[in-house]
């Protein structure tokens, strides 16, 4: 895909991530950040899918579990405090 395409989607989906979650209510935040960390969740099996056939796939393995991690520790220091 030519890069200046995949730049637009990148900044159209940070755009529309964007204005989304400025409607959601205080009280519901928490909540979706543990979907979020769900639907990395399945981006971590998509990238293993993908790892065999580039080192995109390795990269994109690593980068999801990473936010799957800090995004259930991040929460949990929501929930329970430090």
């Amino acid at each position: 895909m030519d890069a200046v395409y995949l730049l637009f989607i990148l900044l159209l989906s940070m755009f529309v991530g964007y204005e989304l979650i400025q409607k959601v209510p205080a009280t519901l935040h928490t909540p979706l950040m543990s979907g979020a960390n769900a639907i990395s969740g399945i981006t971590v099996v998509g990238a293993l899918a993908l790892a065999g056939s580039d080192s995109m796939g390795e990269y994109s393995t690593y980068l999801g579990a990473f936010a799957v991690f800090f995004g259930n520790h991040k929460r949990r220091r929501w929930l329970f405090g430090y």
